[in-house]
């Protein structure tokens, strides 16, 4: 084991005295090692003229690989400049952390028996405490030059060296040259580093604010209050929703604009359903949403042309999933509209209108779910399931993404709650009975009720909730569209066919003979109609099916 020279400007630079010694490598103690001159370096019994010419070739020659390897450092990164010593030297080249592992190398996957040397060498170094090595084998050696700081790694043996193996003898200015790369190579890595950390940072911002809105949409306000104030700015509330749409890739400048245009007030969360929306929370301000104008709404659009803004009502922060409603509603009429912005129509709430009448029921259907206890530790308990339902009752499939679990897994859970209720969730008037009972019940679990005694009155029954007045006027107000002058031909048929064929495309355009781009324009005119989204989650399907089994009710003796 010998220390390698570093000239001036490497990691641990020798002193002048050695370089005059040794130009090549030395032993530790100091004591010169020969070398054959190689690699263009002056021979000794040359004329001065000649040694001069030779030496200046070398510094030119020299100049440009350190030229060379700073751009490269600068343009490619560690990776590239990696390369390019592994092609200059014709040898393996690496980074080798102290305690032996390779954590990258040139050219390919690393040669075991350079790796093995090169490892060997830097576990030495480690030891030794030196910032510089040369390690021989029988036909070959491993140079190594330290990358990080000297306390860096220090006591865990996770700092790195440059490493490189070539055959011997090797030329000598290869020790010269790989502590020339080392300069730049360390200071390459560092900024790697510091850009791998600000990306884990930004990656754990970015599903902190998705924790939080997830714990809104399920009702846990005070745990994402807590969550949020490790954050800025603080949860507004009152506020509007905005769900904006913009082209892919193009979320991360949406969002900075969004911070300017509300003096970064709003809380901003990139949607974890759609990779093309943000989910904006802005407080609201009576003068900037006057006379029926969205001054935010305008600017976002006009500064981002291919931005499409669906806006909520003013809500509470405890309304957050019907705020989300009306927000993506709105999205969906504003992809018809000019000005590629729309506020929410206001107009009959369903869980309004059900509260007094549909409370026991929603209530009883629910309790088997809210008494649910998981036989093992590991299962969903009684909230997971909930929230799953929720999620997938809004998202279908896509609520994986919100969820972060399996496909298998959303299925398993689906039909786990499809046996807790006794429902058929694979029909919409299952699904739209679930949606509805989920809306009337809180978010947390309910104290477990005695049980009933024998004589108690049966629980109601959904078509006794939906047969009440208040649904009817309800489903009247609902489907008034229907009827009035913009409703398009066949437009009640159109809308019957898709309910009774559970909101299926391709069985909806047989019921009605035309092909299935024609049943999709169809929907797409009835979404402009009701101003609601119907194609896509979260979708008005279940509200529609419950105003349209109501209205049936109501003219049915």
């Amino acid at each position: 084991m010998v220390e390698c020279p570093t000239p001036s400007g490497g990691p641990s630079p020798a002193s002048g005295a050695e370089r005059e010694r040794a130009p090549g490598r030395w032993e530790r103690g100091g004591r010169p090692i020969q070398h054959q001159p190689a690699d263009g370096s002056p021979d000794p019994a040359a004329p001065p003229a000649v040694a001069a010419a030779s030496t200046a070739s070398t510094l030119r020659s020299r100049a440009d690989d350190v030229l060379k390897a700073h751009r490269l450092a600068h343009t490619g990164g560690s990776r590239a400049l990696l390369r390019w010593l592994s092609l200059r030297l014709d040898a393996w080249t690496g980074l080798v952390r102290a305690d032996g592992r390779v954590l990258a190398s040139r050219p390919g996957p690393p040669d075991p028996t350079a790796a093995g040397l090169a490892a060997r060498g830097a576990a030495e170094m480690h030891s030794r405490g030196v910032r510089s090595a040369v390690l021989d084998d029988t036909d070959r050696a491993a140079l190594l030059y330290a990358l990080d700081e000297p306390a860096a790694g220090r006591s865990t043996g996770t700092g790195r060296a440059l490493a490189a193996v070539l055959p011997r003898p090797y030329p000598a200015g290869v020790p010269a040259l790989l502590a020339d790369a080392a300069v730049p190579l360390a200071l390459t890595l560092r900024a790697e580093d510091a850009e791998e950390r600000h990306q884990r940072a930004a990656l754990a911002e970015s599903r902190s604010r998705e924790a939080v809105l997830h714990l809104l949409m399920n009702g846990r306000l005070s745990t994402a209050h807590q969550i949020a104030e490790a954050l800025t700015p603080s949860l507004p509330d009152p506020f509007r929703m905005y769900v904006v749409e913009c082209r892919t890739g193009q979320r991360e400048a949406v969002s900075r604009l969004c911070e300017e245009l509300t003096d970064a007030s709003a809380w901003i969360v990139r949607c974890p359903v759609y990779v093309r929306h943000l989910i904006v929370l802005v407080p609201t301000d009576g003068a900037a949403t006057s006379a029926g104008r969205d001054p935010l709404a305008e600017a976002l659009t006009a500064a981002a042309r291919d931005c499409v803004v669906g806006v909520s009502e003013e809500t509470r922060l405890r309304d957050c999933p019907a705020a989300y409603t009306q927000a993506f509603h709105a999205l969906a009429v504003a992809r018809g509209r000019t000005g590629r912005h729309a506020r929410f129509g206001a107009g009959p709430e369903l869980a309004l209108a059900a509260h007094g009448p549909g409370a026991a029921w929603a209530e009883a259907l629910l309790a088997p779910l809210h008494t649910y206890a998981p036989r093992r530790p590991q299962d969903p308990g009684a909230q997971e399931l909930r929230a799953t339902a929720h999620a997938w009752l809004n998202f279908a499939s896509h609520a994986t993404r919100l969820l972060k679990i399996h496909r298998n897994t959303l299925a398993t859970r689906v039909r786990l709650v499809e046996q807790i209720l006794g429902l058929d969730l694979g029909t919409l008037p299952g699904q739209a009975a679930l949606s509805l009972a989920l809306r009337l019940t809180p978010g947390a679990h309910p104290a477990p009720t005695p049980a009933a005694p024998a004589d108690a009155a049966p629980a109601p029954t959904l078509d006794r909730v939906l047969a009440d007045e208040a649904l009817t006027r309800w489903a009247a107000d609902h489907l008034a569209p229907l009827t009035g002058p913009a409703a398009p031909p066949g437009a009640r048929d159109t809308l019957r066919a898709w309910l009774r064929h559970d909101a299926q495309l391709v069985p909806t355009a047989a019921a009605l003979g035309i092909s299935v781009p024609g049943a999709r324009k169809r929907l797409t005119r009835l979404e402009a109609l009701f101003e609601r989204s119907l194609l896509q989650s979260p979708s008005a399907r279940h509200d529609l099916w419950l105003a349209h089994r109501a209205e049936s009710l109501a003219t049915t003796p």
